[in-house]
């Protein structure tokens, strides 16, 4: 198969998202290409912060400013993306005392609103919070639905002609007399090859920028630095909060939809496709969230998960991670490498991707030589009507009012039957894990051991599928599950994951499957799996 247009935009994350959007309300034909499903990467894998910059002030005070200034955009463009925890910056006993003003001039410097209130406030407002903390200070931070918001831009998007093509994975890149003329993505389901000859290509591939930048004959070092993250089943806290020191492992508590997320750790790895969720990584997060909310380890601890931030700064080799600048890095290959008509977009934040859309889509218009402005800090995005960062006490009102009618599919999430229906109606793959980024099943402290066989059902109804290709569906959606929960074996998740054992091994025999039943969903990034959730047994099936 063949296609055209004139600017090819590698990778479905944030950024690239946002480059699709801005480049196709300018005007251009364009098309974006993702290996897995939209935020499949680390855009899909981060604790969900929309940054106020309190982070980077003292530090990395480019960095910092670009947040805040794009936190207020944001905020009027994506509001149904949005949760406006706000946020607060605490020091607890041990936390050197002199940061604490160093950082609160410095949030003036770049523009964060910051105030400091007192302890006694922050506890009214947060009583779970280390009732011995110090200094307290609010920011405005929030929580984002990155799979919401990724949706709206392309969708977005396509009101304006753009194309986008989900599961195709970039094998080749197309470069004749020093000028890439295209690319070749495979079909990662059927594994059919389509060629896309392009007037000019984007890489925003973020992690793997720098394996599409050798493709085309570049040479460009992009930092993976793992960044790990445990979910807790219960909000203890419903503001941001962060410890009021510089950057450091598990100092973030982000409260986003029916759950806590703690993070991150920041460890180097050599293949952004390839790392471990290490014991002591899962330990570290405890042990600091338990310095910020005392009773933190009492809580359910849900599932462990890492994302893979795309750091990249010339002669970085041999820093700390930590001291790697999040500042965006916009690269020119005809300049920099002599190879035309290829850009690549790399660093930055999830918070700052509509800036960076916006910059890249300059520079594609001054190659092409037109000129054509930036609209996207003005215009709201698609949403789907009265769909809004939600609370699980909202959707527990749309049911108990009956505005959501139906079966209930997913008790720890409560998501219905006709919504599972509705969506598979626009979705055209097998995925069940496309439920889950888009109507959160499978979340919850069950982690899919009611909710997984029975969407599994709906599915091979609705799309009348083959029990083959249902079994496929349930075991890779059990499997990616299993990823994320094998560290965090304990207590009452333990138990847990024994009744679910029971229910798809004991009860349903998953594990007598054949080997071939595993594939498209179950081989994504990241998270080793050191054992399997059951094990298929080999078949050979005449």
């Amino acid at each position: 198969m063949k296609k055209s247009t004139e600017v090819l935009v590698i990778g479905g994350g944030a950024t690239g998202c946002g480059i699709l959007f801005d480049l196709a309300q300018r005007g251009f034909k364009c098309l974006l290409v993702e290996r897995g499903a939209l935020s499949y990467g680390t855009s899909g894998r981060f604790h969900g912060l929309l940054h106020s910059g309190g982070r980077y002030a003292v530090n990395d005070s480019d960095a910092a400013r670009e947040c805040i200034e794009e936190n207020f955009i944001l905020r009027k463009i994506m509001p149904h993306c949005i949760e406006d925890t706000g946020g607060l910056f605490v020091s607890v006993p041990g936390d050197p005392l002199d940061f604490t003003d160093e950082f609160y001039v410095a949030c003036q410097k770049v523009g964060i609103p910051v105030e400091e209130i007192s302890p006694g406030e922050a506890l009214r407002r947060e009583p779970l919070l280390n009732p011995k903390m110090t200094r307290a200070f609010t920011v405005p931070d929030a929580s984002v639905e990155t799979w919401e918001a990724c949706k709206a831009l392309v969708e977005s998007a396509q009101e304006y002609g753009a194309e986008v093509l989900t599961y195709h994975k970039i094998v080749n890149m197309l470069v004749s007399n020093g000028k890439v003329t295209g690319a070749v993505a495979q079909n990662v389901v059927t594994g059919e090859e389509v060629v896309i000859e392009a007037d000019l290509v984007v890489s925003a591939a973020g992690a793997w920028g720098g394996q599409i930048a050798h493709m085309a004959g570049c040479d460009v070092t992009v930092y993976a630095g793992k960044g790990t993250m445990v979910a807790m089943n219960y909000r203890m806290v419903n503001t941001v909060v962060n410890r009021c020191i510089k950057p450091h492992d598990g100092d973030i508590i982000v409260p986003i939809a029916s759950v806590a997320v703690i993070g991150t750790t920041s460890v180097r790895v050599p293949d952004p496709d390839k790392y471990a969720i290490e014991d002591w990584e899962v330990q570290l997060m405890l042990d600091e969230g338990e310095k910020l909310v005392p009773s933190f380890k009492q809580f359910r601890a849900l599932r462990a998960w890492a994302g893979v931030r795309p750091l990249y700064q010339e002669k970085a080799e041999g820093a700390d991670l930590r001291d790697v600048t999040r500042k965006y890095t916009l690269l020119d290959h005809t300049p920099r490498d002599g190879v035309d008509n290829f850009i690549t977009i790399t660093g930055g934040k999830w918070t700052t991707y509509r800036l960076m859309a916006e910059e890249t889509a300059d520079l594609v218009c001054k190659k092409l030589g037109v000129e054509r402005p930036c609209q996207t800090a003005t215009t709201v995005l698609k949403s789907p009507g009265d769909k809004k960062f939600y609370t699980l006490g909202q959707r527990l009102e749309k049911i108990e009012s009956g505005e959501w009618g139906g079966q209930l599919i997913c008790e720890c999430e409560l998501v219905t039957r006709p919504q599972i229906e509705e969506h598979l109606a626009h979705d055209p793959t097998n995925i069940i894990n496309n439920l889950r980024r888009d109507l959160r099943l499978g979340m919850g402290p069950c982690q899919g051991g009611f909710c997984a066989y029975r969407a599994a059902g709906i599915m091979n109804e609705h799309k009348r599928l083959s029990a083959p290709e249902t079994n496929k569906a349930l075991v890779d959606f059990l499997q990616e599950r299993w990823k994320g929960v094998q560290s965090v074996l304990w207590g009452q998740h333990l138990r847990q994951m024994q009744l679910d054992e029971g229910i798809y091994v004991g009860l349903l025999g998953l594990d007598k499957l054949p080997t071939e039943l595993s594939g498209l969903d179950r081989g994504r990034i990241g998270e080793v799996e050191t054992e399997g959730y059951f094990e298929l047994e080999v078949r050979n099936e005449k």
